[in-house]
């Protein structure tokens, strides 16, 4: 092999790199421009299927990538944001909206573009200077390589001058385009070579770059399209593998969507090509082709056939909603632990996973709450099996809350891996804090069952004034808690959790003196005073440790309580 031949293959994969890596940059800096707005979109315009597939076609439009579009369903669903249902008409939608990107490499391949690259290069660079515009700055740049990539590309191919390559031209002319064999073996390979790049987009410019050199005939490239749009559905799979059933559920009703469209068009394929081939003014068994033409044919088809296959589909949401639930059945039992809305596999969108982790931290909080009702419980508990059986689920619990906060707090560090907006870095550190918090709200209530059991062992008995204060002391803490969850959601101010606060130590001061008071008076024994306000402090620092998380969600600094 020639340097001049070896310089040309680099050209060609570093091409594709750079447009892949365009693509990347420019669909990360409109997550961030939109992430959060993306997600009230999904949320509020999937009433109904048809509205589905608009919000998932515009939302593919706006974010320029089908397999991020489609992993962010696929993560909505898992956090229960999104009905299976809704999120199939989604999907349906981002496949019409990813047309867009071929489109855009269509005109790529059809005109001289560079001269535009330059001047938005610069107007990338300068934005990004200033960071009050810099996702837009990153959103151009990428918009910029990626045009610079298609016209390397387009240039590279006519510098390959394939078509007058007798072994390759002989290589492929060997395989008959009018035979179904074909036409199906092209398929396998462009839905392999899709799930190994890992990139629809690619593959498409690869396909692009083949047909207008003349080395493909316009059905093998075709045939190559119809393969990357099965290869495409492995990235949603592949995410939702360690996520729920809902997810993979959607995950699968992704792949059911596209196979179906690929087995009805094979059926109706020579009809189906020469109808996207009229509709651009190309003749699809003329021997001689118009380069410029066939990028458009291959981008018409690509509309065409996810137009069509929507259009079909789009009244069977109903039964491929059945189809996966068949074929993916719930687990009939589940891990206690296993969290509910964040996975492993789901990192293609460092926005959308953030806002996971904040619905898990919400989980986590509403676990603590029951927590804290099982200890309620256990103080009332005689029986000496179902005290043992409730105190041993505190216990687990225990052991649940120091495995969420590790869990979650491994899964932020990975998202603070990826490049982040300053207001999504600074709810991370926020989430960080009040995860610690929130075990430690876990650490409280077994400290809480503990001291219960060591009550229990010694035999001591509250008075009834005791239980009252005791009883007093739960139910603030427990108004606290429950207080606790529609802050982190964003639905109720700081207002009432610091008057709970300033109550509960109202309430443990006042129990505090009265203790005092009885053991002078010999009420009851200093063992049984010991207990009580062991019960007491416990329940006030219960009490602290939820007003930390809350100021962590409100961003404020954590104050050093005075040692009493």
């Amino acid at each position: 092999m020639n340097g001049s031949a070896l310089l040309i293959i680099f050209k060609l994969l570093g091409s594709i790199a750079l447009l892949m890596y365009g693509m990347k940059v420019m669909s990360e800096a409109l997550q961030k421009m939109a992430g959060p707005q993306l997600r009230h979109v999904l949320g509020a315009m999937t009433t109904n299927r048809f509205t589905g597939v608009l919000t998932g076609m515009l939302v593919c439009v706006a974010v320029q990538s089908s397999a991020a579009t489609t992993v962010m369903t696929v993560s909505f669903v898992n956090a229960a944001l999104l009905t299976l249902a809704q999120a199939i008409s989604v999907i349906m939608g981002a496949n019409i909206g990813t047309t867009l990107s071929a489109w855009i490499m269509s005109a790529g391949f059809s005109f001289n573009i560079a001269n535009l690259v330059w001047p938005v290069f610069l107007i990338a660079v300068v934005l990004i200077q200033f960071k009050k515009h810099r996702y837009l700055g990153d959103f151009l740049f990428g918009l910029s390589f990626m045009f610079f990539a298609l016209g390397t590309l387009n240039a590279t191919g006519r510098e390959m001058d394939l078509a007058n390559n007798v072994q390759v031209v002989n290589f492929f002319s060997s395989f008959n385009s009018g035979s179904y064999l074909t036409i199906l073996l092209f398929l396998v390979i462009g839905a392999v070579l899709t799930c190994i790049a890992q990139s629809s987009a690619a593959l498409m410019a690869i396909t692009m770059v083949l047909c207008t050199t003349g080395v493909l005939s316009i059905y093998q490239g075709i045939a190559l399209v119809m393969g990357e749009n099965i290869g495409t559905t492995v990235t949603a799979n592949v995410a939702a593998l360690s996520a729920n059933t809902q997810a993979r559920r959607a995950a699968l009703a992704h792949l059911v969507f596209n196979v179906f469209g690929v087995l009805w068009v094979l059926i109706v394929f020579y009809p189906f090509v020469r109808l996207a081939c009229r509709l651009v003014g190309v003749d699809a068994d003329a021997d001689i082709q118009s380069p410029e033409r066939l990028s458009f044919v291959l981008a018409t088809f690509h509309t065409l056939f996810n137009l069509t296959n929507t259009l079909i589909l789009i009244w069977f949401i109903p039964q491929i909603e059945k189809l996966v639930c068949r074929l993916i059945k719930r687990k009939e039992s589940e891990d206690e632990f296993r969290l509910k809305y964040i996975q492993g596999g789901i990192m293609k969108t460092p926005e959308i996973s953030v806002y996971m982790a904040q619905q898990e931290t919400v989980v986590f909080a509403r676990r603590m709450h029951r927590m804290f009702g099982m200890v309620r419980d256990l103080t009332h508990t005689t029986d000496e099996d179902a005290f043992q059986a409730l105190k041993e689920r505190i216990a687990k619990y225990e052991r649940i809350s120091d495995n969420m906060e590790n869990e979650i707090g491994k899964y932020l560090g990975q998202v603070s891996n990826a490049h982040l907006s300053d207001d999504t870095k600074q709810k991370i550190r926020a989430m960080l804090r009040a995860i610690g918090e929130l075990e430690s709200i876990g650490d409280s209530c077994y400290n809480l069952a503990r001291t219960l059991e060591r009550r229990r062992t010694q035999q001591v008995t509250f008075n009834q004034a005791q239980m009252d204060g005791l009883e007093e002391m739960y139910g603030l803490v427990d108004q606290s808690l429950a207080r606790m969850e529609p802050v982190l959601q964003g639905e109720a101010g700081t207002e009432e959790s610091a008057r709970l606060e300033a109550a509960i130590n109202q309430c443990r001061d006042r129990l505090r003196e009265a203790n005092m008071n009885a053991v002078d008076e010999q009420d009851y024994s200093y063992a049984c005073s010991t207990i009580f306000m062991d019960l007491v402090a416990e329940c006030e620092k219960c009490g602290d440790y939820v007003v930390n998380v809350i100021e962590a969600k409100a961003d404020k600094p954590k104050e050093l309580k005075p040692t009493r």
